[in-house]
């Protein structure tokens, strides 16, 4: 798994094991390639080098059903130093987290003598975005964890745009990070229809973070804290705003949320394929009331909850199949037909938040394809949700409305000292 570098210094090289022969051992040439069973060497034949080498890293990556044990193992580390560094690394990291694909970086120290083996001194894994541990050998043999955190350094940056085809396409050409993109579109949700209300010529403005190391080696987008949608001639500005009990909201220019009690479309990229009233019913062939409306959609598509509440009903339900209904007080409950599947640890009395996932995109019931059936009941009465009046989100007053006033400004005049380019450098996948 690992191949350790060949040079000048250290044409054979070996790792250092546990010594537990009290006799010789004639000790084999060790291969690049054989390097895991590098053989025991008691004392060396070689001329002591005038100085000691520097040490060299590997990265190991991590792999499908690997283990620290055994990563360590392949790279020809003996098993005492490896169980001695995975339960000095317990203190502070818990090793089952690993994930295929993680990266450990390994310092071996070569040895005075040439054909001396080279020792694991240390191995660094980094734990969260800006969050390393390293496990380093001190004197004796033992090792030591510790936890390193970098610095951060916040930057805000903007995108703005005029929207000629679609918002996703003026968005991508402005720079702005898709997930940024689905933040902005689930700010809006409540009051615009993105796929109906959206024209050409609207324009939008978004102010948000870049969060880095101090080092600049990592990078990843923060939050957006300011953000405007023109739309059909009228300007809809929201901010950023977390309230004093710490809850974190946008809200528009007079401090109301711009996050309503339920959503008119729990779903993203869907299409509208049927509307709330009469229809001729395309399975059973005669005129009958449509409860709810659908959204079309690729099987698996996730379905969000409306918003905060109890889940009452997870079950199947005759034609409608997978089945969830959540009450969300004493006037509004909302119901997802068709599903799937429920997400896992989904179930009847299970409270949830808006925007969590309890299922998925399915044709269950009857269902001449996967889309998702939505339903709002306001006292007891299925109603239309694209025209049902959505009950208020909250309304700021008070000191808490002072407060907000002054956060609005600080965004605004932080806005304006941006440079205004439509155009700014990507940033690298957040990690």
């Amino acid at each position: 798994m690992l191949d350790l570098p060949q040079s000048e210094e250290t044409p054979q090289l070996r790792l250092q094991a546990p010594v537990t022969q009290t006799a010789h051992v004639e000790t084999p040439t060790v291969t690049v390639g054989s390097i895991a069973n590098a053989a025991i060497q008691q004392t060396p034949t070689s001329e002591p080098r005038k100085q000691l080498p520097e040490s060299y890293v590997r990265t190991l990556e991590v792999g499908s059903g690997d283990t620290l044990m055994k990563i360590l193992l392949e790279a020809g580390i003996n098993r005492g130093d490896a169980y001695t560094a995975i339960e000095a690394l317990r203190e502070e990291y818990d090793p089952r987290r690993l994930r295929p694909g993680q990266k450990i970086e390994v310092t071996f120290q070569p040895g005075l003598h040439e054909d001396m083996p080279h020792s694991f001194e240390e191995m660094r894994l980094n734990t969260g975005f800006n969050h390393n541990v390293y496990v380093s050998r001190e004197t004796g043999g033992v090792y030591k964890a510790h936890e390193e955190v970098k610095d951060l350094v916040t930057t805000l940056r903007h995108a703005e745009g005029t929207i000629d085809s679609s918002l996703y396409v003026a968005a991508t050409e402005a720079g702005l990070p898709a997930s940024l993109l689905m933040e902005f579109i689930f700010a809006y949700s409540f009051d615009v229809d993105f796929q109906r209300d959206i024209q050409k010529g609207d324009r939008f403005q978004i102010m948000y973070e870049e969060v880095a190391t101090e080092d600049g080696k990592h990078k990843k987008v923060g939050n957006i804290l300011f953000a405007s949608l023109n739309t059909g001639g009228r300007a809809l500005p929201i901010y950023r705003y977390e309230d004093k009990e710490g809850r974190v909201a946008y809200y528009d220019d007079q401090g109301k949320s711009a996050q309503k009690a339920l959503m008119r479309t729990p779903i993203n990229g869907a299409r509208l394929s049927s509307g709330f009233g009469k229809r001729r019913h395309p399975i059973l062939g005669y005129s009958k009331m449509h409860t709810g409306i659908d959204f079309a959609a690729p099987s698996g598509t996730p379905i969000f909850a409306a918003g905060d509440g109890v889940i009452d009903y997870a079950a199947r339900k005759g034609g409608y199949g997978k089945y969830i209904r959540i009450r969300h007080n004493s006037e509004y409950q909302t119901a997802y037909a068709h599903m799937r599947a429920f997400k896992k640890g989904t179930y009847k009395g299970k409270r949830v938040k808006q925007g969590d996932i309890i299922g998925y995109v399915g044709t269950t019931g009857r269902s001449t394809g996967p889309h998702l059936h939505y339903e709002i009941i306001k006292n007891g009465r299925k109603t239309n949700p694209l025209r049902v009046r959505m009950p208020a989100g909250k309304k700021l007053a008070g000191q808490e409305l002072d407060r907000f006033f002054a956060v609005k400004s600080k965004f605004e005049t932080e806005y304006a000292k941006l440079a205004p380019t439509t155009s700014i450098e990507r940033l690298a996948s957040a990690e």
